[in-house]
């Protein structure tokens, strides 16, 4: 397998990348911040059903507002790094070997063995490739060939690193 494609230095692509990789590490923020509102809320009608409200208010006042900040801090970082990132915008390429992913920004490059990936999630217009259980890069499906992303998907899912292939395909 040789897959070779393009990035072209769109504003916008860095923002996305960084949306993609932000997803998988901060979608725990909206969980907590779920389940601290919902124990703060819980709390607050339970102790004033018992005539405790003026006492443990508080308390679960700071959960509910704990638990509302968490749940917006995803997005908050999500549009701070969409804003911000528009500045990277450079050309850069991918070479996709059976051994390893190579990827160029700009003048630098850099690359990760596919012995050293342990999952890779479908997450949209990406695959995000995990090196441990830290994501480590991107793989930008909507820029490369139908060909090329089946196969990719073909070779990644022969390795046990994409679990489950998807039924509609890879997106255009």
């Amino acid at each position: 397998m040789h897959i070779r494609f393009d990035v072209p230095a769109d504003p916008a692509y860095p923002g996305r990348v960084a949306a993609a990789l932000g997803n998988a590490r901060l979608r725990r923020f909206g969980y907590i911040g779920a389940v601290l509102a919902a124990v703060g809320v819980v709390g607050l009608v339970v102790s004033r059903g018992f005539g405790w409200g003026e006492r443990s208010s508080p308390l679960w006042t700071t959960l509910v507002v704990a638990g509302v900040l968490s749940m917006l801090y995803r997005p908050w970082v999500l549009a701070r790094a969409r804003r911000r990132s528009g500045s990277y915008a450079v050309e850069g390429a991918y070479d996709i070997t059976d051994d390893n992913i190579m990827m160029r920004s700009g003048s630098e490059s850099g690359g990760i063995a596919w012995d050293g990936v342990a999952q890779v999630r479908d997450a949209g217009d990406f695959w995000v490739v995990y090196v441990g259980r830290m994501p480590a890069t991107v793989i930008p499906r909507w820029l490369m060939s139908a060909e090329d992303a089946e196969t990719l998907r073909a070779h990644m899912t022969e390795r046990g690193l994409l679990p489950f292939p998807r039924a509609d395909g890879p997106r255009p």
